[in-house]
């Protein structure tokens, strides 16, 4: 695996219970994306995705500064690696490995600082958001010359008002953790420093829940901005046939009828 310039994996792996904590590691470079952490990130989150004792992901930044700078701009001739001898180009996930994912898990960004540019976009990917209060939002990607190519310029009108949106993408302005709380744009915003402590609340909130039930039900939502309501319910039938015949959906119920919490297999 690529390191850091102290010698560390460009991604750390923390697991509790049923969570894992994913962290950026480039403090020195305030967790800028280039080809070598994309990468990792990608590596990582093909891993997660598979393993079903995960059930939640945290993504954060190292360090007390920055979640995400977004693209390394002194590395931004560099080119993800593509076979040469015809074999089929590998799928890293887009932008920073996450940006074009379809994760059936739900994913959590813990922003622990500024999370500009990509860094905004990989929050985007995400489902829920918590942030510090001194963390900052935007895409000033017009203020470079170039535009936001990680899904920021179609999620942001979806997530806050469109015109508020517009202002915000044209003008490359950044925001508070504050009013993008006030926008809808995150979840919570919490003291400096306990991002990640209350993402990994939240997660084992979610956690409490049955894993096959919440990933059917974050796929119907989804969907349902792309599809339509009854489109997203039809093109999800037969994961939630899958749902309704698992062990959990007779566990659930019984756990209930028992008085006792219910232990759930994911199956």
């Amino acid at each position: 695996m690529s390191t850091n310039e102290a010698g560390e994996p460009l991604v750390l792996i923390d697991r509790h219970d049923h969570t894992a904590v994913v962290t950026l590691n480039r403090p020195e470079a305030r967790n800028a994306v280039n080809v070598a952490l994309t990468i990792a990130i990608a590596d990582v989150l093909d891993v997660l995705e598979a393993d079903d004792a995960v059930w939640v992901i945290v993504i954060t930044g190292a360090g007390d500064k920055a979640f995400c700078a977004g693209q390394d701009l002194k590395a931004v001739a560099e080119r993800l690696p593509q076979p040469d001898d015809g074999s089929p180009r590998r799928d890293y996930g887009g932008w920073g490995g996450i940006t074009s994912r379809r994760f059936a898990k739900p994913v959590i960004a813990a922003v622990n600082g500024f999370a500009l540019g990509g860094g905004t976009e990989i929050c985007l990917a995400a489902d829920m958001i918590v942030a510090d209060q001194h963390a900052q939002f935007g895409l000033p990607e017009v203020r470079r010359g170039i535009v936001a190519n990680g899904g920021g310029l179609q999620r942001l009108p979806r997530r806050i008002p469109p015109s508020i949106a517009m202002e915000l993408v044209l003008t490359g302005r950044a925001i508070s953790a504050e009013r993008a709380l006030e926008l809808g744009l995150i979840n919570r915003v919490v003291s400096s420093g306990t991002c990640l402590e209350a993402a990994l609340e939240l997660a084992a909130e979610i956690c409490e829940a049955a894993p096959l039930s919440v990933r059917y039900s974050k796929a119907i939502v989804r969907d349902s901005f792309s599809m339509g309501e009854h489109a997203a319910t039809e093109a999800n039938r037969e994961l939630r046939r899958a749902v309704f015949a698992s062990e959990d959906a007779k566990e659930g119920p019984r756990a209930f009828a028992e008085r006792r919490p219910p232990e759930w297999k994911g199956r």
